[in-house]
């Protein structure tokens, strides 16, 4: 069985659990090591009992920079007692770091796989701070085995031009895990939630203050006739005091967090439109990542919202679907949005319309996954040994 230590940036992050399920269900063992952005280690998570490297906090560049310096001292005890691994996925940059001093602990050759789902703005500054940090970027890459990312955009417009990672690249798209076989059934075995009220969901990471305050002007624009259900994690870094800007809100609520895959469906099914839109990097990140959002929604059939001028805006009109958006403005919404009485039942059949693998993975990808990157560890396939004993 491949044997993954898999060096996380945020063990609590919902995405990470979302990878191990992957792992696990596509035959892997997993040892998950990280930083946390909680105030104890967590005990357990999928099974696992993750090494803690220490607390981080969000948007705490040099906060972050000190932890990882620690831990990269005390990183050779702390995996001590782990079984030497036959491979390392590092997840994001500060992790890559970390990965070639956990490889040195346990003194063998072991193959690093970088997993990159997000560009963060540092590293495309043309300062000599971004220079600096693209430089160590291309330095900490220049001998892993696969590069694993979420948006072909990512490739195009950073990876691609700047040279940073010479390694094969997989994509793998932020879809939502399927468990059981992949059928269109479940997803119209419940009503659509009554309207007006139009519902749009805005789920996941909450990062993003300009969609906070663009959705709540807009539904006080029509007064009612739109809400806004926001559920997920919010990044309070990025807000002067969401909980209270929510609350003064009419047409607002947070339901708070939620588990993924577990809750899904109860939560999309609950609204009719998904909001797929990101301001938080504009022109950057926010225009080339393809959100967990975007597949979670359609999946269960929420109708997304999208700017046109983006990389999620180009992948929903070439799969013929959506709403999307000339300009982030009020005005601009209450025009995509108006008429829905006659339009919705359409565009919302365009999305169940899809084939379901374009939102979800399956078991069938998890263990494609774990096959790559068996064979980037020359680890060979249990099922197949055993057939040849």
């Amino acid at each position: 069985m491949l044997h993954v230590l898999y060096l996380v940036h945020d063990v609590s992050d919902p995405a990470v659990r979302r990878r191990i399920i992957m792992l696990k269900a596509g035959g892997a063992e997993v040892t998950l090591a990280g930083f946390r952005r909680t105030a104890s280690p967590i005990a357990d998570l999928e099974g696992l009992r993750p090494i803690d490297l220490g607390a981080t906090r969000d948007g705490r560049f040099a906060q972050r920079l000190t932890a990882i310096a620690k831990a990269a001292v005390s990183i050779g005890s702390k995996l001590g007692s782990t079984p030497r691994p036959d491979l390392i996925i590092a997840r994001n940059l500060e992790m890559l770091a970390l990965a070639r001093r956990a490889r040195s602990a346990f003194q063998a050759s072991v193959p690093i796989v970088y997993e990159c789902l997000d560009i963060h703005r540092l590293v495309l500054r043309d300062d000599l701070l971004g220079k600096a940090m693209r430089g160590a970027e291309r330095y900490l890459a220049r001998d892993v085995k696969l590069l694993v990312t979420s948006s072909p955009a990512f490739i195009t417009n950073y990876f691609k031009p700047f040279g940073q990672v010479a390694a094969p690249v997989e994509l793998l798209e932020n879809k939502y895990f399927e468990a059981a076989a992949l059928s269109p059934d479940d997803r119209m075995a419940a009503e659509d939630p009554v309207a007006p009220p139009w519902r749009i969901g805005w789920f996941g990471a909450l990062r993003c203050r300009r969609s906070l305050e663009l959705l709540a002007e807009f539904s006080r624009r029509l007064d009612g006739r739109v809400e806004i259900i926001l559920r997920g994690r919010p990044a309070l870094s990025e807000f002067r005091d969401f909980h209270a800007f929510v609350e003064a809100e009419p047409w607002l609520s947070f339901g708070g967090p939620y588990r993924n895959p577990e809750d899904m469906a109860a939560i999309y099914r609950e609204v009719h439109f998904s909001w797929a839109i990101d301001f938080f990097e504009q022109g950057l990140n926010s225009e080339w990542l393809l959100p967990n959002r975007l597949y979670e929604g359609c999946r269960f059939g929420a109708v997304p919202i999208s700017m046109g001028n983006t990389e999620t805006g180009r992948f929903l009109d070439r799969q013929g679907i959506g709403v999307l958006l000339p300009q982030a403005t009020p005005e601009a919404l209450e025009a995509a949005l108006g008429d829905m009485e006659e339009r919705f039942a359409t565009l919302r059949a365009r999305v169940l319309a899809r084939n379901p693998r374009t939102w979800s993975h399956d078991r069938s990808d998890c263990r494609a996954l774990v096959e790559k990157l068996r064979g980037l560890a020359s680890v060979p396939d249990p099922y197949v040994a055993e057939a040849l004993a």
